[in-house]
């Protein structure tokens, strides 16, 4: 009994895991964010993965980062320059970095 229940919770975060990775993804899309970034490797900017691994545990973090994606910014992850996002909505700023701080 103990195994089927441990199988089924795997299972449903796997499910869970890829939803969430779906709805990212299409943020992404939405909002012209994967022409420099990716959710695993770099591109022109860093990989989704390497931002929620720099900021784990920072409780200013998504705050500065949606300052950040709204106004652009460099220097941080290297010298090509980030430009301001001021096109993509506020709501979904938050929403991409509450998704891109929780990756694992």
């Amino acid at each position: 009994m103990k195994t089927a229940t441990a199988i089924l919770a795997i299972a449903s975060l796997t499910v869970a895991s890829a939803a969430f990775a779906d709805q990212l993804e299409d943020m992404m899309k939405k909002n012209g964010c994967n022409a420099c970034h990716s959710e695993d490797k770099k591109i022109l900017g860093p990989a989704y993965k390497d931002v929620a691994a720099k900021y784990r545990g920072d409780p200013k973090a998504a705050a500065m980062l949606e300052a950040k994606v709204k106004k652009g910014g460099s220097g941080t992850w290297g010298q090509i320059p980030m430009p301001p996002n001021s096109q993509v909505s506020d709501a979904d700023i938050k929403k991409m970095v509450e998704m891109i701080l929780a990756l694992k």
